[in-house]
């Protein structure tokens, strides 16, 4: 019988004996420990782990059950996933789509091991007439000042009803409510350009241009109900010049914020970014 892998994620309070007692509680149910990563924080005296393991013959329900012991014996905050299990992802946009197509793109070519459970707009469908949704179900939810608690009542209904364990902003341009950023703590992540706070509003890169910026890029974060200021996961830049118009830093930008978004989801999905307070710990590979 082939091995299963599965990821465990783990934080709790920092003290001896963690790792011995993960690793043998791990090792004495007949588990092979494939990667291990973890991280101290001397500041927080918190503690952060995963492991990618191995086992034959164990459902994910008696790994659960038995390594509950172990976290209740250290207060732990912790997941467990078996690692073909994909998460039900869904994908919010507005009328810029260049992240859209790109999350689309790397997910058809397996690069984005995830289920799209919908695509959210504020915008009708005919504005992504050149994307191919194929069959993702798509959800038109306009908005207005007047009647934003009863978009977002329908929004909260599809995240519900879909079993979203994830939700993407790739570039909505709506601010979630401070309620419903509560809800979704920990399961949704933004991507936006790096200026801020600075540049805020409309127009950020002409005002960028404007103030003769060298570098710009772009910033993922998991949402909160302070606008723009969640926990980090990934950042990028790039260097520009006086010689750069604001269409040029526009295209760069773009490109940032993909590449960005991307690696944030490739994290995320493959269980790396754990929350740290205000902040996060990023296993990378």
């Amino acid at each position: 019988m082939a091995a299963d892998q599965y990821v465990l994620t783990l934080s709790c309070s920092d003290r001896a004996g963690i790792v011995a007692a993960v690793s043998g509680h791990l090792a004495g149910r007949g588990c092979n420990i494939v990667e291990a990563q973890q991280f101290g924080d001397a500041e927080t005296q918190r503690f952060f782990m995963r492991l990618v393991f191995e086992s034959t013959g164990l459902s994910p329900d008696v790994l659960r059950a038995g390594f509950a012991s172990v976290a209740d014996a250290f207060a732990m905050q912790w997941t467990l996933r078996n690692r073909t299990r994909h998460r039900r992802v869904l994908l919010l946009v507005s009328k810029f789509d260049h992240c859209l197509a790109d999350v689309l793109y790397r997910w058809r070519i397996g690069e984005l091991p995830m289920e799209i459970v919908g695509i959210v707009a504020n915008h009708p469908r005919d504005t992504y007439r050149h994307l191919d949704f194929d069959a993702i179900p798509f959800h038109h939810l306009p908005t207005s000042k007047h009647d934003k608690p009863a978009q977002e009542a329908r929004l909260w209904a599809l995240i519900e009803q879909s079993g979203a364990e994830l939700v993407v902003l790739a570039r909505y341009m709506q601010v979630l409510s401070s309620e419903l950023a509560s809800r979704l703590s920990g399961r949704c992540i933004n991507i936006h350009h790096s200026f801020l706070p600075g540049f805020k509003g409309a127009r950020p890169y002409h005002q960028a241009h404007r103030r003769g910026v060298k570098l710009i890029g772009a910033t993922a974060h998991f949402v909160t109900a302070d606008l723009d200021e969640g926990p980090i996961i990934e950042q990028d830049i790039e260097r520009v010049s006086h010689g750069d118009t604001p269409d040029d830093l526009i295209r760069i930008g773009r490109d940032i914020e993909r590449r960005v978004l991307a690696r944030t989801l490739r994290l995320y999905l493959d269980d790396r970014v754990l929350l740290n307070g205000g902040k996060t710990v990023v296993f990378t590979s």
